[in-house]
C-alpha cells in the first residue's frame, strides 16, 4: 500500500493499550505491519505504563485491565490472570505474547523526539541505541499516554522541603520508607494504595487530599458513572480544554480491604495542607506537620512534547480532539487521549482511528 516519497503509511507512537488497539485493527484493516505502519515504543520492554508499576500492585477491583481486541485469539485473557504476581510483570507477559501473536514488530526502546510538519508528510525523529532517526510518513497516531509527564501541583514552599519528595512514577516499595514520617498527597487509587501498603512501613502516615473521597460501594466500577465521566473527558477534548480527571468523575470502589482501613482510622484523607515548610507541611490553622518524605499520587497529563512543533495546542491547554482527530491537522490521530484515556474507552476507539487512517491515506 505504501506510496511514492514516504517510509510507511503510519506511524503508532506508543504499544500500551490504546497503540495496540489501533494496530490490531490497522492489521485487520490489510497495513502490515513494519511495512505499512510502524509502531516505535519508548518502554524498555512490553506492557506500557504498566511494566513501570510497583511490585506489590496487584490486578484487582481498584486496578482493572480490559482485555486487548483479539486477545481471546491468542489464548489471552485477563479475567483468569495471576494475581498473586505484580500486576506489572502479569501484563507485560501477556502484552508481549499478544505482540508475538500478531507480529507487530514493534520498535523498542525507541523514543519519539519530536513531529513536524514535512510538506505533504509528517517527519518523525526518534533516538533508539544512541542513534538519531527519522521516519517519513502520511499519517500519526499518537498513542503515548501519561505515564511519561507526572503532575505535581506547586504549593509555597515546596523547593524548599528537605526531605524526600517522588511522584506516583517515581514509587518502587514501601520498604524504602520504613521509619519515616510520611505524607501521601491524592485522593486516587494510586494514593489508597501507598496509604496500605505503608501502614506497617512508616513511622507515621498522613494521607492528605484536596477534594473529598468518594468511595462507592460496589466491587467494581460503576459502569453509568465511567460513561458519564467518559463523556466529561470528550466534552473537554472537543474544546480543547484540560481533561479533567476520570477518577474524580467515578469514584474508587471500595473493598474490603480499603473498610477494614477506614475503620482503623488509617484510610482517612485529612484536608490539603497549605504549604510545605523545611520540616513538614502546614495546614489552614497553622499546625506544622513533621514529615521526612512526600509521596505526589496527583496524577498525569497527555503526554504531548513531541508534538510541539505541530502547534496543536490551545491557549485553554489542550489540544481539539474530536473522534481521535487532531482538529488542526486531520493527518494526527489521537489514541488514549480524552475519552479514550482508560479502560473504558480505549478499545472500543482503537477500531474508529483505525478506519479513519485507512480512509484519510486512501485520499492522499
Amino acid at each position: 500500500m505504501n506510496t511514492g516519497g514516504i517510509d510507511t503509511e503510519a506511524v503508532v507512537i506508543g504499544a500500551g493499550q490504546a497503540g495496540l488497539s489501533v494496530a490490531f485493527y490497522l492489521k485487520r484493516l490489510g497495513l502490515a505491519p513494519g511495512r505499512d505502519f510502524r509502531i516505535l515504543d519508548r518502554g524498555p520492554s512490553t506492557g506500557g505504563a504498566w511494566q513501570h508499576r510497583w511490585d506489590a500492585l496487584k490486578l484487582g477491583s481498584a486496578h482493572r485491565i480490559n482485555d486487548l481486541p483479539g486477545m481471546e485469539a491468542a489464548g489471552l485473557a485477563f479475567e483468569g490472570a495471576d494475581r498473586s504476581q505484580p500486576a506489572r510483570l502479569v501484563v507485560e507477559d501477556y502484552y508481549r505474547r499478544y505482540e508475538d501473536f500478531y507480529d507487530f514488530k514493534v520498535e523498542r526502546p525507541a523514543s519519539v523526539t519530536s513531529v513536524s510538519d514535512h510538506g505533504a508528510n509528517i517527519l518523525v525523529r526518534y533516538e533508539a541505541g544512541g542513534i538519531d532517526h527519522h521516519i517519513e510518513t502520511g499519517t500519526v497516531v499518537n498513542a503515548t499516554g501519561t505515564w511519561g509527564s507526572p503532575f505535581i501541583p506547586w504549593y509555597p514552599g515546596r523547593d524548599k522541603f528537605a526531605g524526600v519528595q517522588l511522584h506516583t512514577n517515581e514509587y518502587r516499595s514501601a520498604s524504602d520508607f520504613r521509619g519515616m514520617r510520611v505524607i501521601v498527597v491524592g485522593g486516587g487509587t494510586s494514593a489508597i494504595g501507598f496509604v496500605l501498603e505503608l501502614e506497617n512501613a512508616a513511622r507515621s502516615l498522613t494521607w492528605v487530599s484536596r477534594r473529598p473521597v468518594d468511595f462507592i460501594d460496589q466491587d467494581v466500577l460503576n459502569i453509568e458513572a465511567a460513561v458519564d465521566a467518559v463523556k466529561q473527558q470528550d466534552i473537554a477534548a472537543r474544546a480543547g480544554l484540560a481533561l479533567p480527571s476520570i477518577v474524580s468523575g467515578t469514584g474508587v470502589p471500595r473493598t474490603r480491604r480499603m473498610q477494614s482501613a477506614i475503620d482503623r482510622g488509617v484510610l482517612v484523607a485529612q484536608p490539603m495542607f497549605e504549604s510545605i515548610d523545611r520540616d513538614g507541611v502546614r495546614f489552614a490553622d497553622g499546625t506544622l506537620q513533621k514529615a521526612d518524605a512526600i509521596i505526589w499520587a496527583t496524577g498525569f497529563r497527555p503526554e504531548l512534547r513531541h508534538l510541539a512543533p505541530l502547534k496543536l495546542r490551545e491557549k485553554s491547554g489542550g489540544v481539539t480532539v474530536a473522534l481521535g482527530v487532531a482538529e488542526k491537522d486531520p493527518r494526527i490521530f489521537f489514541a488514549g487521549y480524552g475519552p479514550q484515556a482508560s479502560t473504558v474507552g480505549a478499545n472500543r476507539a482503537g477500531r474508529s482511528i483505525a478506519r479513519q487512517v485507512v480512509a484519510a491515506l486512501s485520499r492522499r
